[in-house]
């Protein structure tokens, strides 16, 4: 028989008749030593992150406790043990993130939990869940470019009408961001969900004429942090505002970012994959992972949804702009993008906007090309003309391409990159 591996074991629970059971039921078992009994989540954090811990056992209902406390409990090395009473759902605290969450108080369970062995699949231990929960999920584009206004929102505003094929013939819109009924089924064939995680320079609400200044994101962030987040709660915050697009607004100020953290936006994408055929996001222009800079492990970061929308998609499309300072920057952005703190492992499109000749010169197109291909590595860059004509009466009303101006050409290519994405992400249903 294997020796048992030594485990050192945080308390932090609520009920003092509870916290007084869980000490002498595992000061009781070999191997296992109950280090600190603690009242509050911060000194709990802080003795994980000094590393007096190995495990974590936690009642749920801890004032304070969320997905982002979670994640960094996990990220100081610790499994963390979730221990419900009645009042709680064991789904909920399932998806704060936890290694596993033991309803009740039973001694066996928590015991198996705490040593990492869990008991029999119908006994009273639930394992977090690894996914959103949907065999055939809906696809994640995340639209992303270096700074310098290379049209990242533009884009992902008509990629979003392009794949829910948004037609001239669309009704016309009051401008006003108007709450909707969720949508009955998971996917619908066409249904697209657009979010705006730009932390820096959010713009969606205002690009299509949205008057409702409530973040939608935001919300739908802090209920993920909460462990409410379920399909309908997306639905309430994410308004339809084009025949089967809906919207998750962003942030209404940059200094409002902390509101967008990664931990709890990793489950915001997954809930939109089973709302929503495809989901395009807006993401900023910066990848640093603000941590490593300020070498502060508990410090939130800038730049965190960018990074979770990235891991979390299909397919990432890099826009850049068509001209000397636009290309150079989507050559050294691609990079970036290679050297990303997080993996990136999704199929990547290179879209280079506003391609004309006054900024690049004669035959605009394959000058383009051949920089790319020359610079970058990029052999098959998808082309979007420009169109100001277009794109300014699209941008004055508030509209998409294909309300105010469908023989654009720039439509036209979006089109086509919306045929490009359909056939580089799974198939969603």
């Amino acid at each position: 028989m294997s020796e048992e591996r030594a485990v050192t074991v945080l308390v932090a629970v609520q009920a003092p008749e509870e916290e007084a059971a869980a000490v002498t039921v595992l000061g009781a078992q070999p191997q296992v030593t109950v280090a600190r009994r603690l009242a509050e989540l911060t000194e709990l954090l802080a003795a994980a992150e000094a590393g007096a811990g190995t495990v974590a056992v936690v009642s749920g209902d801890l004032p304070g406790l969320d997905r982002d406390a979670v994640a960094r409990l996990r990220g100081a090395g610790l499994r963390v043990v979730v221990v419900q009473d009645a009042a709680l759902s064991a789904a909920r605290l399932a998806w704060l993130g936890a290694d596993v969450v033991v309803v009740g108080g039973d001694a066996e369970n928590l015991v198996a939990a705490v040593r990492g062995a869990g008991p029999e699949p119908d006994t009273a231990v639930v394992p977090a869940p690894a996914d959103g929960g949907t065999d055939r999920p809906g696809a994640i584009v995340a639209v992303w470019g270096p700074a310098g206004s290379p049209g990242r929102t533009t884009t992902a505003i008509e990629l979003a009408a392009a794949l829910a094929g948004v037609g001239a013939a669309a009704p016309r819109r009051t401008g006003l961001l108007r709450r909707s009924r969720p949508l009955p089924p998971p996917h619908g064939s066409s249904t697209v969900l657009l979010a705006d995680a730009d932390t820096y320079a959010s713009s969606v609400t205002s690009r299509l004429g949205l008057l409702d200044d409530a973040p939608g994101l935001a919300a739908a962030a802090r209920a993920a942090g909460q462990g409410n987040l379920d399909v309908v709660t997306l639905a309430g915050h994410s308004p339809v505002v084009l025949p089967g697009v809906r919207v998750l607004t962003g942030i209404t100020r940059a200094s409002r970012w902390p509101e967008l953290p990664g931990s709890s936006l990793d489950l915001v994408f997954q809930r939109c994959r089973e709302l929503a055929a495809w989901t395009v996001v807006d993401c900023g222009p910066v990848l640093e992972a603000d941590e490593l800079l300020m070498y502060d492990t508990r410090a939130p970061q800038r730049n965190g949804a960018t990074l979770s929308a990235l891991q979390a998609a299909d397919v990432v499309v890099v826009v850049g702009a068509a001209d000397p300072v636009g290309l150079q920057r989507l050559v050294r952005g691609l990079e970036d993008l290679r050297d990303a703190s997080v993996p990136v492992p999704a199929a990547r499109v290179v879209v280079v906007n506003r391609v004309r000749a006054a900024a690049v010169g004669r035959r605009a197109e394959a000058q383009v090309r051949d920089a790319l291909a020359r610079y970058g590595g990029v052999g098959d860059a998808h082309v979007v003309p420009d169109d100001p004509a277009g794109l300014d009466a699209a941008l004055l009303a508030g509209r998409v391409l294909a309300e105010c101006a469908p023989a654009s050409p720039a439509r036209a290519a979006f089109e086509g990159l919306a045929d490009r994405v359909r056939g580089l992400a799974p198939a969603p249903v």
